[in-house]
């Protein structure tokens, strides 16, 4: 790939968007969004089911279009939670239901559902009374649904559920019925990506049918139309949400430049329908979806062109090597996002995906294949090819999750290791365009060593972080000497260890806890934990902690009333309703945590906990 690709106008635009956008863009509702409309009681929407419908215990769910809130014009999304109905995607709906906001726990770490929906420009749920179908969909899009039902329904008839779920996930995105034990084998395989519908599978879908019209002569441009027109086909019937989306767009954008007689290539049209799906859409630069599948088809882009492999070399060996190349490139470039959201690093997704990522592309083409041939009464021709090669796919997925190191914990990236990390990877991609490389090594080393460096000056991570969820608290504490405490033991220890893998840290140096009485919850369980300190039998009120460089009293039990008033709970009763609190002095100020981390207090400023949300107090 030519260095001069890195100095196109558009590519430093659209570096500038996702700067301004993660930096000063919050999600919201617009003015005639049905957001505010929360206020009614009982309202009545009509709107356009905007996907395939999810299936819940209680209900059927599917993201809703609005149009119109009791005969109003509206605008906006609703996810919509509708008992005893099962939308249709693209089917305009009329529900009478009762607004709400969705429910949502901003606890440190851990996933918040409110937040995930406005993402996606959601900001409002709907649980519906009565529901009815006032304009069905065009019938393209009642052929593409019907296509896409009738293929699970084969899958679900041939197969046992797990393999039909493997089979509806490779090639759809529909995963189906997997019990958790196989999810959690998928993701410590580092293959999990492989049963959501993605631009791999766009692309693999193009390259198919360009190399079957190839087979019959087509000319060039009528193969790429026809190959389009496949690939926009397959996208509808995968579900057509975001990754697919981009991913079309992309083939559609590199074909247009083609045709205007432009030699822009992939790279280009990656950097237009970027630009443009954040134009219309910025909340997706929030979305970690849109995050992994551009930087994953950016690295495979850029090592593939610039690792070029020798031509003498046999078929099969190159076949594999760029294999391995878009598997490292891809692996690299996803490590601090897939890090940052499931707290784990797949030690053997290399290796796996060496092997899974070209066998699904196989399972892919054959669960295809087979469908085709069930519709002509001749599916027996492939069932048991088919049914061998989810077996297989099934058995590796297990064998590669199986080592015992084949998903460790790992700690949330700083943004200054970010920058760190992918100003090293840039020049790495990019150190056999020798010259370049050469220009480009004292800006990359200045980010390298700079980037940590500045975060660590002028960043503090000392911090407090009051957890609370449904009134059952905790704290985290970064301490300035660099100790991390948990203090409290309320929350689960699953959801604490992710609090704790959020602020950059693997293990607690110490849980304090502040009274007697017992819990059933164990941080020791899911990560190392120096020590436990329990009041009243390990230590005092009047005591002194010393943890690693950091000093801290315990005190007699801080509270406040319902009025505001600060009172100390004094004395001993034997009961397990005593309890103390913790400070530590910093920066020559006493910081203290209240009595079961309901408020942090430093000098002056005092921060109060928050139902359902994460307060923080800098030290």
């Amino acid at each position: 790939m030519h260095p001069d690709i890195y100095k196109r106008p558009l590519l430093f635009c659209l570096a500038a968007l996702i700067i301004l956008l993660a930096c000063f863009y919050s999600p919201a509702p617009s003015k005639r969004d049905v957001f505010h409309s929360l206020d009614k009681k009982t309202v009545t929407l009509t709107g356009r089911a905007e996907g395939f419908a999810v299936s819940k215990k209680k209900s059927k769910n599917v993201i809703v279009k609005v149009f119109s809130v009791d005969g109003e014009p509206a605008d906006g999304y609703v996810y919509a939670r509708l008992r005893d109905f099962e939308p249709e995607w693209k089917d305009t709906l009329e529900i009478t239901g009762r607004l709400q906001k969705p429910y949502g726990i901003d606890l440190l770490g851990n996933f918040d559902w409110s937040r995930y929906l406005a993402h996606k420009n959601v900001f409002t749920e709907i649980k519906s009374s009565d529901v009815r179908v006032i304009q069905p969909a065009a019938w393209p899009f009642r052929a593409v649904r019907a296509v896409r039902a009738d293929i699970l329904r084969v899958f679900n008839r041939a197969f046992e559920p797990e393999l039909a779920g493997i089979a509806g996930g490779v090639l759809l995105g529909e995963r189906g019925e997997l019990s958790p034990a196989l999810y959690t084998a998928f993701q410590d395989s580092g293959a999990i990506h492989l049963l959501v519908a993605s631009g791999g599978n766009v692309g693999f879908v193009t390259l198919v049918t360009v190399a079957f019209c190839s087979l019959f002569g087509a000319g060039r441009k009528k193969t790429l139309l026809i190959a389009l027109a496949v690939a926009g086909v397959y996208t509808l019937i995968a579900g057509a949400d975001a990754p697919l989306v981009r991913a079309y767009f992309m083939a559609a954008c590199a074909c247009a430049g083609y045709f205007l007689g432009r030699n822009s290539g992939v790279f280009q049209g990656l950097i237009v329908s970027c630009f443009i799906i954040l134009c219309f859409h910025p909340a997706s630069v929030f979305e970690t979806g849109f995050q992994m599948s551009f930087l994953a088809t950016l690295a495979i882009i850029v090592c593939l062109n610039n690792f070029t492999l020798p031509a003498k070399w046999p078929a099969w060996v190159r076949f594999f090597a760029q294999i391995f190349l878009a598997t490292l490139s891809t692996q690299l470039v996803l490590l601090p996002v897939f890090t940052n959201v499931f707290y784990k690093v797949s030690l053997t997704g290399l290796v796996s995906n060496m092997i899974l990522v070209p066998m699904a592309s196989l399972l892919m083409g054959l669960s295809f294949a087979y469908y085709v041939l069930t519709l002509v009464h001749a599916g027996f021709l492939l069932y048991w090819p088919a049914l061998w090669c989810l077996e297989g796919f099934k058995a590796l997925v297990e064998f590669f999750a199986s080592f015992r190191f084949s998903a460790l914990p790992a700690a949330a990236w700083s943004t200054g290791a970010m920058v760190s990390f992918y100003a090293a990877l840039f020049w790495l991609f990019n150190l056999p365009l020798k010259n370049f490389a050469r220009k480009t090594f004292i800006p990359c080393l200045l980010l390298v060593v700079g980037a940590p460096l500045a975060q660590a000056v002028f960043f503090s991570p000392a911090r407090v972080y009051l957890l609370n969820e449904w009134n059952k608290n905790a704290a985290v504490v970064r301490t300035p000497a660099g100790e991390t405490l948990v203090l409290g033991d309320a929350l689960e220890p699953e959801k604490l260890s992710a609090a704790l893998y959020k602020t950059g840290v693997t293990k607690a140096d110490a849980v304090l806890l502040f009274s007697e009485k017992k819990s059933k919850n164990d941080l020791s369980q899911v990560v190392p934990v120096g020590r436990t300190v329990r009041p009243f039998a390990d230590v005092w009120p009047g005591d002194e902690l010393v943890i690693g460089g950091t000093r801290m009293r315990v005190v007699w039990g801080r509270h406040q009333t319902r009025e505001g008033r600060f009172w100390t709970n004094r004395g001993y009763s034997g009961s397990d309703k005593d309890d103390v609190s913790y400070c530590l002095q910093s920066g020559g100020k006493e910081m203290c945590i209240g009595a079961h981390a309901r408020f942090a207090q430093a000098g002056e400023k005092t921060v109060f906990n928050i139902r359902n949300k994460t307060a923080v107090l800098k030290i």
